[in-house]
């Protein structure tokens, strides 16, 4: 069965954004390969994560380089899941993480949004009850995004 398996993610600089996503948000390095030219293949991922990841890609002229921190159009486009929401919050905003609002519960669970090093909207996210892998919901959208 096909799954998704990288994201990408537009950054100004690898050094920097694998900085971020490695000490501020915990995530591991996977991979980072040279690709010649100044390209670099380049992997974070969560920990416990096993076939996701996200592909940080340095931006390259002026239309990449004015998404970064915006492509998604001001909306969230990340979801990183938690087991424990508290502790994850407390250790992010202890990195220096910065929240835009506080914990709120809704039916589908506990969430907060926060933004990356460029701005990239994210949600971190405790879900309510089992879920299984690929549980999309009956209209094929994650259950409680918005």
């Amino acid at each position: 069965m096909a799954h998704l398996g990288l994201t990408a993610l537009l950054v100004h600089d690898y050094d920097e954004a694998i900085a971020f996503y490695r000490d501020a948000l915990g995530f591991g390095l996977v991979e980072d390969t040279a690709l010649g030219g100044g390209k670099r293949w380049v992997v974070v991922a969560p920990p416990g994560a096993r076939e996701s990841g996200v592909l940080l890609a340095r931006a390259v002229g002026a239309g990449q380089e004015a998404r970064v921190g915006d492509q998604t159009g001001g909306r969230v486009g990340w979801f990183l899941n938690t087991e424990d929401f508290a502790r994850d919050h407390a250790r992010m905003r202890a990195a220096g993480v910065v929240f835009e609002e506080p914990p709120r519960h809704e039916p589908y669970g506990t969430v907060a949004v926060f933004r990356d090093l460029y701005g990239n909207r994210w949600d971190l996210i405790q879900l309510n009850g089992p879920r299984e892998q690929g549980d999309a919901g009956e209209d094929g959208g994650v259950r409680g995004a918005g």
